[in-house]
């Protein structure tokens, strides 16, 4: 194992040090292990949280600040942040409008966020659930029941931020995030494992030339291994995978996220990106918004994901509203 750390026990500790020193304009209270807006809490706004893993970088730390999410809750290597932790959220960006969390459905998750809301109550504090499970690889997994939470995730924390900013109320700010979600769909590819810190071997054995299709973002198996195949080919399985799983016909707009899974070269991205639109191009189906990049990742892992989340006038409209994170500046 090659990675720039000082010792596996320190990771999380050693990255949010460096996280704090490089954003200055955010709160990180290290102790606790939550990141929220310096300006938290704010009187009357719907305060949105999440959180999960670290390893998924910029997720969801990345995405804290003006028009995304009021506080993240960073766990552990692919391990679920703690009720504790997320409490200390809430309370830290509570502004008396109520909380929404933005959940990934993953089973530790899940029920640490269902007894930090719990918690939250026996306080007094309104909280509602996003659950995000737009992955069509496959519906039970490994660490989940139903599909998993992936790049929607961005989408959702992109759109609810934005409508929570305007100063919607709670029950607004929930039903355009899940909206969002039920309007998303995702896929992966991975052309190579991912190397927990703590492991220090690869989570899986990938032989060199083979990939796994439908992969998870903790490394979860997909759908098969198979050979693997020039771009245009794999592509065309992901584009027609996730159409075949989603509501889209000609004429429908998308927002389409090519995403890295962490180490696959940004000239890749761009590469499957215009194999995508092409591909969209010819089911009558326009790109009217596009992220390509490292959105949420998988440590080390070589790959990419596509997410596809069908757009109308009021998705588009939260999308391009102003947006200040260190992982997405829109506006």
């Amino acid at each position: 194992m090659k990675k720039l750390i000082n010792t596996p026990e320190t990771v999380l500790d050693d990255t949010l040090t460096g996280f704090a020193a490089a954003h200055p304009e955010l709160t990180v209270d290290r102790e606790a292990r939550v990141i929220h807006r310096a300006d938290a809490p704010r009187a009357g706004k719907v305060a949105l949280v999440s959180g999960g893993g670290s390893g998924h970088e910029p997720l969801h730390a990345g995405f804290v600040g003006p028009g995304m999410l009021d506080a993240a809750c960073p766990g552990e290597i692919f391990t679920s942040p703690v009720p504790d932790q997320m409490l200390a959220a809430v309370k830290a960006v509570h502004g008396g409008a109520g909380v929404v969390f933005v959940v990934k459905n993953y089973t530790g998750d899940v029920l640490n966020f269902e007894l930090a809301a719990e918690l939250a109550a026996d306080e007094g504090i309104e909280v509602r659930t996003v659950l995000v499970d737009d992955d069509v690889a496959v519906k039970d997994s490994t660490w989940t029941a139903g599909r998993r939470g992936t790049g929607a995730t961005v989408v959702v924390e992109k759109v609810a931020g934005a409508l929570a900013e305007r100063g919607a109320d709670a029950a607004a700010v929930a039903s355009v995030g899940q909206r969002a979600n039920a309007a998303s769909r995702s896929f992966a590819v991975a052309l190579t494992a991912a190397t927990v810190p703590a492991a220090g071997r690869p989570g899986f054995e990938l032989p060199a030339d083979e990939i796994e299709v439908g992969v998870g973002i903790h490394g979860e198996p997909g759908r098969r291994r198979e050979r693997l195949r020039p771009a245009h080919e794999l592509v065309a399985e992901v584009v027609a995978t996730v159409l075949a799983e989603h509501t889209l016909s000609a004429g429908d707009e998308v927002i389409a996220l090519v995403n890295g899974l962490g180490a696959t070269p940004l000239h890749e991205l761009y590469l499957v990106y215009g194999e995508v639109a092409a591909q969209l191009a010819e089911h009558g189906i326009t790109i009217a918004r596009n992220l390509v990049g490292n959105y949420v990742t998988s440590l080390d892992m070589a790959g990419f994901s596509l997410t596809l989340t069908k757009a109308d006038a009021e998705l588009l409209e939260l999308w391009d509203a102003p947006a200040r994170t260190p992982a997405l500046r829109i506006g």
